[in-house]
């Protein structure tokens, strides 16, 4: 069963009147795909909650280029505003052999007054989210050759990405889980243990 992936990340309180400023160094921190294949990306921001129509919606195409990101959000402010970027990044993938393709992956940035429609509270909601895609790309498919070595790859790529994020942005929390609420650890563990009992 695949389940969606995602890091959330609360920042330091003091610092959460500047997450814009942090959603940039997201936005710039961030091995968006660079690759001529890629399908078109969306910038968007919401008001209110999840629920409610967006008022902006602005495609682009080929790679995303942070500062026209910021550029088409600049005059949108509040704290009941959410910012997100719908894009690629790069990861190990099977079809009819492995290759490099970019892969769906969601960047988002949320006021404290925003209800992104997770359980928590909304005062109590993380500030930052990377949606990873599908926990599949993340996780060995013993019965695929090389599976575990381009699955070793994906993940080497998303923890280097948290530890520049963690040295870069003052985070207070952060948590990786699976839209079923599943410890990704946890699972990765049992996937493991299974593929070396086999």
């Amino acid at each position: 069963m695949t389940d969606q992936l995602s890091l959330s990340i609360w920042l330091e309180r003091g610092s959460r009147a500047n997450r814009l400023k942090h959603f940039e160094k997201l936005l710039r921190l961030f091995p968006f795909s660079q690759r001529d294949e890629q399908g078109q990306s969306t910038v968007s921001v919401q008001a209110v909650a999840v629920t409610e129509p967006p008022l902006l919606e602005s495609p682009m195409n080929g790679p995303i280029d942070p500062d026209e990101v910021l550029a088409a959000i600049a005059d949108y402010g509040g704290d009941d505003i959410a910012y997100s970027v719908e894009s690629w990044w790069d990861l190990w993938q099977y079809d009819d052999d492995w290759k490099l393709a970019p892969a769906r992956v969601e960047l988002a940035c949320f006021g404290p007054e925003f209800d992104n429609g997770t359980e928590r509270p909304v005062g109590e909601q993380e500030d930052l989210r990377i949606d990873f895609g599908l926990d599949c790309h993340y996780l060995p498919r013993p019965e695929l050759t090389g599976s575990g070595r381009m699955t070793e790859s994906n993940i080497k790529s998303m923890l280097r990405l948290v530890h520049e994020l963690d040295s870069a942005l003052p985070v207070a929390k952060r948590k990786l889980e699976t839209e079923s609420g599943e410890n990704f650890a946890d699972r990765l563990q049992q996937v493991l243990s299974g593929s070396q009992t086999q």
